[in-house]
């Protein structure tokens, strides 16, 4: 059955803000937390491959294992954001990406981009801007550790996105995602040995379960409405997930709601509704 794409993003969108709590409750260094994001999709992404007799190191692979040591190290910030700081204050810090997206959009994949679709990009900065007032600017601070690290995370993020877009075409969703994640397993694979205390057998249940969400069922979906829509509509609309790991974040972990999320978040919600997606526009 085929989804709707846009409905494909909201549920990537709505795992991937799953995907932050699970790192919270895994409760284990940053670097052990991204062996698990890693290894697991990789594992049986080689599985499944080898089953279905898929080459796997074929057309621009160079490409694409360079798109993968991208994505290594922002999911490293990643995991750091979310060790640091809250759901909420880590989550609109990583969604400074559609910004730099929409500018790499423009320049890599020539995508033409309406005035309107800029203002409501900047309708959204001006939201983060706002999440991000009542910050102490200190590198003693873990909030702006936190958000600080999410900051690069989105630029890796969006980087990988353009790659990605560029190469769908000529791979399988399943393809693409083996290569997101392989360099990840081998360049972590050391900290779960270096790291400790090792992990205990729920923290290992964790670290199996929330790479299956947020490193496959949330990609399957992305890449898959990827395909068909363009950056700047899809980045738009992946702006769901700050709706997703704030509501987790209260109903897990008890966060507060600030003055701060309700309106920088409010700004960043209506720029998200207010784009109207012209099916003529989709790629």
């Amino acid at each position: 059955m085929k989804l709707n794409p846009y409905l494909e993003v909201i549920i990537a969108a709505t795992f991937g803000g799953l995907g932050g709590a699970l790192i919270k409750l895994i409760n284990l260094p940053p670097t052990s937390v991204t062996f698990f994001r890693f290894i697991v999709p990789v594992i049986l992404l080689y599985i499944f491959l080898k089953f279905r007799k898929i080459e796997l190191f074929r057309g621009n692979y160079k490409v694409m294992l360079g798109a993968s040591l991208i994505n290594a190290i922002r999911i490293l910030f990643f995991s750091i954001g979310y060790v640091y700081t809250t759901m909420g204050n880590a989550i609109i810090m990583f969604f400074t990406w559609p910004i730099f997206a929409a500018l790499l959009s423009i320049i890599l994949l020539k995508e033409r981009v309406k005035t309107k679709t800029f203002a409501l990009f900047a309708m959204a900065f001006i939201g983060l801007i706002v999440m991000y007032m009542n910050k102490e600017i200190s590198f003693s601070n873990n909030d702006f550790i936190g958000m600080t690290a999410m900051l690069f995370s989105g630029i890796g993020y969006a980087l990988t996105v353009i790659i990605f877009k560029k190469e769908l075409p000529n791979y399988t969703k399943t393809e693409t995602i083996f290569y997101q994640n392989l360099l990840g397993a081998i360049i972590f694979l050391p900290f779960i040995f270096i790291n400790k205390p090792y992990p205990t057998m729920p923290q290992l249940g964790l670290g199996i379960i929330y790479p299956i969400i947020a490193g496959l069922c949330t990609f399957y979906f992305f890449f898959s409405a990827l395909k068909k829509l363009k950056v700047v509509h899809y980045s738009l609309l992946t702006y769901w997930e700050v709706i997703a790991a704030i509501f987790f974040g209260v109903l897990i972990f008890g966060e507060a709601v600030t003055w701060n999320m309700v309106v920088g978040g409010g700004l960043i919600i209506v720029s998200s509704l207010l784009l109207k997606i012209d099916k003529k526009e989709q790629i």
